[in-house]
């Protein structure tokens, strides 16, 4: 593949510690693990796109160096799920000699998606080969992974990136790919990315194959989402009674941006706290706001449970 058609993910992805941005308690207590040359047993438990397999292949290349691909078995647990990969894959992985003459890697992403029979035979297989390998599992949700496991773990809890780190990543890409991004455009890109590194490098990848200039605009029309200002002004039009417009202004914005009524929902809930309303206003449009989705999730119609949930709002 061409330099030019690599994923942003993949080109500007962290090589080392010194360029992983974010979760400065872990990498420091992962720094201190590494500069001993071994690791216990990890568990990265977090959100999406916040640094848990880069991390894990940080701490592979730290360890082994130029021949770190030779002593790690990456694996996605939600692929391949049951008992069978255990059994077979790690197991005759863990059996094997590293050829860095230490311990190996076994990394499992989506850890939490491994059946419990298979985490039960991932629990001996762990104790077993304990001096010859060690395994970083990540996960979304810690609680899905059973206790045997997670006690021989060393548990990391990963949070979505903050505001500084997202810009710094933002930055780098931007001057090395010769992009000009303006102010506005670069807070809504880390508003709408929501701490997912992932989700903000292939919004700017997207944006900049169409123009090296990155607006506000082309944000929003790549990402598909309603600008806020659209947004508030629809909540603002249904609180003064004003149903009509409300209605109509919402269904210009669905259409304009083709944006279905889960999409719009959650938007409303996020821009909630930005209007100038009392705090009890609020607490009202939150409570419509959780039996809206309800009933969208439940499969009832989306527009015909957004005019109702305007409705509800011009009548508070």
């Amino acid at each position: 593949m061409t330099e030019e058609h690599t994923l942003w993910i993949e080109k500007y992805r962290p090589q080392s510690l010194e360029d992983f941005q974010g979760q400065d308690i872990i990498k420091e207590r992962v720094a201190a693990m590494l500069k001993q040359g071994s690791i216990p047993h990890l568990l990265f438990a977090g959100p999406a796109g916040s640094g848990k397999t880069t991390l894990s292949l940080i701490i592979a290349k730290q360890l082994f160096g130029d021949t770190w691909q030779h002593n790690i078995l990456a694996l996605n647990a939600s692929d391949s799920r049951g008992i069978d990969v255990i059994r077979n894959e790690v197991k005759d992985f863990a059996r094997t000699k590293s050829m860095h003459g230490k311990i190996k890697i076994i990394f499992l992403d989506e850890a939490d998606a491994l059946t419990r029979e298979a985490q039960q035979a991932l629990r001996r297989t762990m104790e077993i080969y304990a001096h010859s390998t060690r395994f970083i599992l990540s996960c979304n949700f810690s609680s899905k992974i059973i206790d045997p496991i997670s006690s021989r773990c060393t548990v990391f809890r990963f949070r979505p990136l903050e505001k500084e780190a997202l810009s710094n990543v933002i930055d780098n890409i931007s001057k090395k790919e010769n992009l000009k991004i303006a102010g506005d455009a670069k807070e809504s890109l880390i508003n709408l990315s929501h701490g997912d590194v992932r989700r903000a490098e292939n919004i700017l990848q997207s944006c900049a194959s169409i123009n090296k200039t990155i607006t506000k605009n082309s944000i929003f029309e790549i990402v598909s989402a309603a600008q806020p200002e659209e947004i508030r002004s629809v909540l603002a039009l249904a609180i003064n009674k004003d149903f009509i417009k409300s209605r109509s202004k919402l269904l210009d914005v669905m259409l304009k941006q083709g944006l279905s009524g889960l999409d719009i929902i959650k938007q409303v809930s996020e821009e909630t706290w930005n209007l100038k309303v009392s705090d009890e206003i609020k607490y009202q449009i939150l409570v419509h706001c959780g039996e809206t989705e309800f009933r969208m999730v439940e499969g009832a119609d989306e527009f015909l449970q957004l005019e109702a949930f305007l409705a509800r709002l011009s009548s508070l």
